[in-house]
């Protein structure tokens, strides 16, 4: 029986996933910049969590930590790698290591570059990508490279595509206006601006998109593309050093 997901917009841009087994009753959420959000959205549901599952140490991401542990005696899950910076943490994971919610099983991967230590946790079907990718874009470069980048953009890709990707935040409509800049006339790019206009207008996320979409609109997962090669004046190019080089772009676009 598939998770429930429900997320939780925090902040002016974050979201958090409730994710919810109906066999067992047992709830996580995936990242936690702040409580009263969660806190609210579990009590609407009528759900006890059990779990907290951070990708990485960013303040909006592990903000609401300890309340949520003293609250509600949750277990925190993070990256082992980045284990002192994640505070309460209780279970730390890694590469290949895999975490129960419920009857569903989440793969963990490390993918650095965003952060030395930053995680994802794939479960059949859907990936938690925290602030590795986003629709159309990838994480700032803060303590990796590009070429670790390219390495998440990878395995990204080679999962099926109806695969769902949740991010953290909602970053859509200035990430397609670059991904445009670049790729003025990529028709999947003209269709996915106009739906996110539409789901934004309506106050609907955008998130989550899936593998088949990225491969199609995402700058950072195309860097290994004739296309992104040609774009850039890069071309045969490593897949690397090409996102290097969009991310620069990405780092000083004003559109």
């Amino acid at each position: 029986m598939a998770l429930d997901v429900i997320g939780i917009p925090v902040w002016n841009d974050n979201y958090a996933w409730l994710l919810h087994d109906p066999e067992t009753g047992v709830c996580a959420v995936v990242d936690a910049p702040e409580a009263p959000p969660i806190l609210d959205a579990l009590d609407a549901q009528g759900w006890t969590l059990s779990l907290l599952l951070n990708t990485h140490h960013h303040p909006d991401h592990i903000g609401a930590n300890l309340d949520l542990k003293r609250l509600t005696g949750c277990t925190i899950v993070g990256p082992r790698a980045d284990a002192a910076r994640i505070p309460g943490i209780d279970v730390q994971v890694g590469e290949g290591d895999t975490i129960a919610v419920g009857v569903s099983q989440a793969t963990v991967w490390d993918t650095p570059a965003h952060t030395r230590g930053h995680i994802t946790y794939v479960f059949d079907g859907m990936a938690f990508v925290g602030d590795t990718l986003f629709v159309a874009g990838c994480g700032r470069l803060f303590e990796g490279t590009g070429d670790q980048m390219w390495t998440a953009m990878q395995r990204y890709a080679a999962l099926p595509g109806d695969t769902r990707l949740y991010c953290a935040h909602e970053y859509t409509l200035s990430n397609l206006r670059f991904a445009r800049s670049l790729e003025p006339q990529n028709p999947a790019l003209i269709a996915a601006e106009c739906a996110a206009q539409d789901a934004r207008a309506a106050g609907r996320f955008t998130v989550p998109t899936t593998v088949e979409q990225e491969r199609r609109i995402n700058p950072f997962m195309r860097a290994g593309s004739a296309e992104m090669q040609s774009v850039v004046g890069m071309m045969d190019a490593p897949g690397g050093t090409v996102l290097t080089e969009v991310r620069r772009r990405k780092d000083h676009f004003r559109g």
